[in-house]
């Protein structure tokens, strides 16, 4: 009974954060510390990504774009399943702090997007020879990005929060089936783009160093999108709750 009690008791007080005014000085404690971390993974990442890892047999010094590349591609999908469950539970439960995360990791999303396109042409030029085709990753990649503007614009469109969080909620919950598109359009179409390079069911297919440097990368940008997606967070509250009396008191406290 105890130990019931005491789980109920954690419970309790998780979901208090559920709150914009309990959640919002929580964040800003968190920043910090997610800045710091972005900044550790990214040095080791690049140092062993561009001077610790080998020159690749096949492709030379031009490989290195793929510790990017590869990270920010991963992160453009993550983010994108993020966003669409905060906006789902939104939906579902008519929370407020849930519609905020979703438009929060909106432009982190895009922009993790444009990054994992722009690279893959500076890599697709030398080894493909052209800066784009009609692959049916990069095709599905380059839907993804306008999924993500068009939730932006969609919601920016409504002057209602509540109807322009549910409009966006909607398409971020349809736009989801573009992710196993992305993710298994190598193996459902004979594509130019190279398979993955790491699999959770496979060996590496790449020397220790080389892995070493990309999942430091990419730990590097899951810091950076927390902690950009939690300043976002904190800008949009205020935004959305200067109505209430703790906004309010906060800013005379700012002042």
């Amino acid at each position: 009974m105890n130990a019931n009690n005491v789980r109920t008791k954690q419970m309790i007080s998780w979901f208090k954060f559920s709150s914009p005014s309990t959640f919002y000085p929580l964040a800003g404690k968190l920043i910090p510390v997610f800045w710091v971390l972005t900044i550790i993974f990214g040095v080791a990442g690049l140092w062993i990504s561009f001077f610790v890892a080998p020159v690749d047999a096949v492709q030379g010094q031009g490989y290195r774009i793929i510790f990017i590349h590869v990270p920010v591609s991963w992160m453009s999908m993550v983010i994108y399943l993020a966003m669409a469950a905060w906006a789902g539970l939104g939906l579902i439960f008519n929370t407020r702090l849930s519609a905020m995360m979703a438009q929060a990791l909106a432009p982190i999303g895009a922009w993790m997007t444009f990054l994992s396109l722009w690279t893959g042409a500076f890599w697709g030029k030398p080894m493909w020879g052209a800066w784009w085709v009609w692959d049916a990753r990069l095709t599905s990649e380059l839907i993804l990005l306008f999924l993500y503007l068009g939730f932006i614009a969609l919601q920016a469109s409504i002057d209602n929060v509540r109807r322009a969080d549910k409009a966006g909620a909607i398409l971020a919950l349809v736009g989801v089936v573009n992710i196993p598109i992305i993710y298994f359009s190598v193996k459902w179409w004979n594509t130019l783009h190279q398979g993955a390079s790491v699999s959770l069911t496979k060996a590496p297919a790449m020397a220790q160093t080389m892995l070493w440097g990309m999942l430091l990368m990419a730990l590097c940008l899951w810091m950076y999108s927390i902690a950009v997606g939690l300043m976002r967070v904190r800008a949009i509250i205020l935004e959305r709750e200067a109505h209430t009396a703790w906004v309010k008191q906060l800013n005379g406290v700012v002042r």
